[in-house]
């Protein structure tokens, strides 16, 4: 993603909308990039919009002692309390001109109303919306291209298919694959190669040892992945996704035809059986503490604790330990 220049920033108000954490992360990364970029010593905060009493905002806009430049993040403007909405509606229209505010609605019905207001407001809305997975690849074909990659369709769908549905783990996966191929073409071929060789084997390998209850086996894949260098973040999605499966697959109506349970579980049909024999293994407490165990894994490695290797060893074990649960 391409960074944003300051001066397209600065005196203006940014209003990101939706759940999807990658994207609003990665809008207000890149906007802080951007004003620090002209101004090391720019003031960067973030406050929650609880938080948002009468006089924050005329903190907001006041000069600071220390920096002439600022980049302010709201986050959860839904809270926003309602005797401070008029005042916000205010600034967003007549804005410090050397502020950048970002305003993150995080979704649902909650503070509609201000939400539509400051859309009116003159706001510059970015989107941050959880993606289906048939939408993905024409956003992996984007992906390639800010990296100055260009891929087909194809290309796409692969390394979705080869990495799953984690937008993070795929933005990794792009920045592997553009670095890898240099100057020569990324094709459907080299996905396949690259994610055969290195991520698709050792993160997938890792998630179905661990989910058939398999903890040596596990570890060991584990750290050889490591030593490989593979990106943590795809070996967690791995077995997030492997917990998914296995979870919408022992959750899924029965009697359905092969095609219709495929595309309910949402995966190839040739995956339901190693799917019907990992299900057998699994009560629903077990794969529910599971699955939190991976979500936590997942936030520990993008950032949430300092070991990531500790923490995909702690999920292969905690994965090990759940299948037993009755």
């Amino acid at each position: 993603m391409a960074t944003p220049r300051a001066s397209d920033l600065l005196g203006t108000t940014t209003l990101i909308t939706g759940g999807n954490e990658f994207l609003a992360e990665r809008t207000i990364t890149s906007a802080r990039a951007a004003i620090r970029a002209v101004d090391a010593d720019a003031d960067i905060s973030e406050m929650a919009a609880a938080e948002l009493g009468p006089g924050a905002l005329a903190e907001i806009s006041s000069p600071s002692l220390f920096a002439t430049r600022r980049s302010v993040v709201v986050r959860a403007i839904e809270d926003v309390p309602a005797d401070t909405a008029p005042a916000l509606l205010s600034y967003v229209e007549s804005p410090a001109p050397d502020v950048h505010l970002v305003l993150h609605h995080t979704g649902g019905a909650k503070g509609k109303a201000l939400l539509d207001s400051l859309r009116k407001a003159g706001t510059v809305e970015v989107k941050a919306l959880a993606l289906k997975k048939w939408e993905l690849p024409r956003w992996v074909v984007a992906e390639f291209a800010s990296s100055g990659a260009k891929v087909g369709d194809s290309v796409a769908a692969a390394l979705v298919d080869a990495v799953g549905e984690d937008m993070r783990a795929l933005a990794a996966a792009v920045d592997q694959l553009v670095a890898d191929a240099a100057d020569e073409p990324v094709t459907a071929e080299l996905v396949r190669r690259y994610f055969g060789g290195r991520a698709e084997v050792k993160g997938f390998a890792i998630a179905d040892a661990a989910i058939d209850g398999n903890q040596g086996e596990a570890l060991e894949q584990l750290r050889w992945a490591f030593g490989s260098r593979v990106d943590s973040v795809l070996i967690t999605s791995a077995v997030a996704n492997g917990l998914r499966s296995v979870a919408r697959y022992a959750s899924a109506p029965r009697g359905l035809r092969e095609a219709d349970l495929a595309r309910e579980v949402g995966v190839p049909a040739w995956k339901l059986r190693s799917l019907a024999a990992q299900s057998r293994g699994w009560s629903p407490r077990g794969l529910a503490t599971a699955i939190q165990a991976a979500a936590q894994a997942d936030a520990d490695v993008k950032g949430a604790a300092g070991d990531r290797l500790w923490a995909c060893e702690r999920l292969v074990i905690s994965v090990v330990e759940a299948r037993g649960l009755r």
